[in-house]
């Protein structure tokens, strides 16, 4: 056997200590506040006094539902993977991720620019462009026809998933996977791939979580942070 002289002993150490480590988990939400997240709810402007949409109870974050607006991170973010785990805790309704956000209200004086990964009960997993657009194969099966095509107002921003079965009933936790890199966007629901979208206007922006109606709990916020797609 060949014996490592000092010097390669030094060389293989070096060469060891400079391997690059994984990028390693980032909790959004610790548990017991909404720290690094900012609300931006229409109704509270000029300090109105208006019940807060997002709380904090039980360890959980919360999505009241109302008064609708949205909870946005103070951090912009491209290249990741997100674990999203939600359940409705009564009346399942609507509410959802938007990914590579950016202009507040830009659609409706309400949602920012973003794109949508739709949580809506029946619905998880759809694509809604807000201010931005994303492609997907069958586009016209999924979206409608071109001529409708579009990311503002009555135009059809909606981009239908492709499974009818993978969300559990009210009550159980679901967990939703939102894969960014560069500018596709995959998306999972309890293990099942139910979208892929490629093409997106935006390749990173702020995250954000919706009050839109019905009360919805998270347990698990967790981005990791992903290679930068190859140019």
């Amino acid at each position: 056997m060949r014996h490592l002289t000092p010097l390669w002993f030094a060389v293989l150490v070096a060469a060891c200590s400079q391997a690059p480590t994984p990028p390693q988990p980032i909790a959004l939400f610790d548990g017991v506040s909404l720290a690094g997240w900012h609300a931006d709810v229409p109704a509270a402007d000029g300090g109105a006094d208006v019940p807060a949409s997002f709380e904090v109870r039980d360890g959980l974050l919360v999505s009241r539902g109302k008064p609708e607006g949205h909870l946005i991170t103070d951090a912009s973010y491209g290249d990741y993977r997100l674990v999203v785990e939600w359940r409705w805790p009564g009346e399942p309704g609507n509410c959802g991720v938007l990914v590579h956000s950016s202009t507040p209200r830009r659609l409706y004086e309400m949602f920012p620019q973003s794109i949508e990964c739709q949580l809506h009960v029946g619905n998880a997993g759809d694509f809604w462009c807000i201010g931005e657009d994303i492609a997907v194969p069958d586009m016209e099966s999924r979206r409608g026809p071109k001529e409708r095509w579009g990311v503002d107002g009555d135009r059809a921003r909606r981009i239908r998933n492709l499974t009818d079965d993978s969300e559990r009933p009210a009550g159980e936790w679901n967990q939703m996977i939102i894969e960014c890199r560069g500018r596709d966007i995959d998306v999972w629901v309890n293990g099942d791939h139910v979208n892929h979208g490629f093409d997106c206007t935006a390749d990173h922006g702020q995250i954000a979580i919706q009050a839109e109606g019905a009360v919805c709990e998270f347990r698990k916020l967790e981005l990791t942070p992903l290679a930068a797609a190859p140019q």
